[in-house]
């Protein structure tokens, strides 16, 4: 079987090559660059990110990332989302006081967890939904390695679900989009497991 082609978009913000490592453990051709046209014909397009939301949003638009993720998922073409590039797929993000328009696929708002204890910071049980593609194989509560302050408490699609203070969205599956809140590069071998599947999906 051929090798499946996946572009780590770099657009300022990401442990880039440790997903670039992660993914090609699990078998992909991984290429990391801030190319508009290579993040568009690649088999799967990967987006990272870390930090804060404005900044991402900024970062994915100034290389025109943005139009990229919409065009794939128009087209119906893989897109992964990781922890803060997960975030900026929805509406909006709420962060200091500042309300910042995300790209909008997916429905809902990114927020500060209500949690006595921030950033949540660590492993933690991950309950993956029925008929979930990118769980699939793994155990009903796998866990997965978080850092972040800030979720989305819904979405549309399939919905894995994980608790810090609150329940939030710790992954989505809508369409040809799949995001985790959490990082799989940072989660051993539940984590790999879930990259293979994804790849295995493209």
């Amino acid at each position: 079987m051929a090798t499946k082609r996946v572009v780590v978009l770099d657009y300022g913000s990401g442990n880039l090559r440790s997903a670039q490592r992660a993914l090609e453990r699990v078998g992909a051709g991984v290429t990391v660059t801030a190319d508009a046209r290579a993040a568009g014909a690649a088999d799967g397009l990967v987006v990272p990110g870390v930090g804060a939301f404005a900044a991402c949003v900024a970062g994915l638009r100034a290389v025109g990332g943005d139009a990229v993720v919409r065009r794939r998922l128009a087209d119906g073409r893989p897109v992964l989302g990781i922890c803060v590039g997960m975030q900026v797929m929805f509406e909006a993000g709420l962060e200091h006081g500042e309300r910042t328009v995300g790209l909008g696929v997916l429905a809902g708002v990114v927020a500060r967890l209500r949690a006595p204890v921030l950033p949540h910071m660590g492993w933690n049980d991950v309950l993956a939904p029925a008929g979930s593609a990118l769980f699939a194989g793994l155990p009903a509560s796998a866990k997965f390695y978080f850092v972040h302050s800030y979720a989305a408490r819904s979405a549309p699609g399939l919905v894995a679900t994980a608790t810090h203070g609150e329940p939030f969205a710790a992954a989505v599956e809508f369409g040809a989009l799949a995001a985790t809140q959490f990082h799989p590069e940072k989660s051993g071998d539940a984590g790999a497991a879930l990259l293979a599947n994804w790849l295995g999906a493209l």
